[in-house]
């Protein structure tokens, strides 16, 4: 009896320990991307203006500005939009406005009109907002399920349904992509992403497929 109670002390405390060993690379993972979003597309456009700046100073009396100072505030109108783009990949504004509904159905269109994906997005969901922790973690996770779905698994058509079931939130997001051998890869970096973030809001996740099959990932929370 003792030596059962020990085991499953050490497993629960393995368990816990993986849980914050993937929250803590969630979050890294995320403070890199920002730091490349920065870097790659803001950085880059400041060191321009800066560049336009020193060149306006340099100039002599009897030569023409006008050029770059049209190329500088275009420069910074481009800064200006860039900056708004990272704030809405961070946190957008339609979801904490307006909910996980609007939210979702944005981040769908966004995804058709920006690759080469049919995307089927449907809910059931009233007005009514649920937790903010939910709502977050849900449009995190479809984003994450996106990005697998779109960068990796190759897949051409994605659906997305979203409805409220005898008190659960569930989340099923299929794709018809080249699929992957779960056992190969249930401990891969994606994976733990969406099974640390399920578990913060103490949800559950279960995730179907095999190689040239397609995935299917079906999320639940107690609402």
């Amino acid at each position: 009896m003792i030596k059962n109670q020990v085991e499953m002390r050490k497993l629960h405390d393995e368990q816990q320990t993986d849980l914050l060993n993937a929250v803590f690379e969630t979050q890294e993972s995320e403070r890199r991307r920002l730091a490349e979003d920065l870097h790659d597309s803001v950085g880059q456009v400041l060191s321009a203006i800066k560049l336009n700046l020193h060149r306006l100073d340099k100039a002599g009396v009897g030569e023409t500005k006008t050029p770059l100072l049209a190329d500088t505030r275009q420069l910074t109108d481009e800064c200006i939009q860039e900056i708004r783009n990272i704030i809405h990949n961070v946190l957008p504004p339609v979801l904490t406005d307006y909910g996980l509904k609007e939210a979702l159905e944005g981040l769908c269109l966004k995804m058709e009109q920006t690759t080469s994906v049919k995307v089927h997005c449907k809910n059931n969901l009233d007005e009514v907002r649920l937790r903010p922790e939910i709502e977050l973690a849900f449009y995190r996770m479809a984003q994450e399920l996106f990005s697998n779905a779109i960068k990796h698994a190759d897949a051409t058509i994605i659906h997305l349904n979203l409805t409220k079931d005898n008190g659960w939130l569930v989340m099923e997001f299929k794709d018809n992509g080249k699929g992957f051998n779960l056992d190969e890869v249930k401990r891969g970096f994606g994976l733990k992403n969406l099974q640390s973030r399920v578990q913060l809001i103490n949800g559950e996740v279960n995730v179907y497929t095999k190689p040239k099959n397609g995935t299917i990932t079906i999320i639940r929370v107690v609402i």
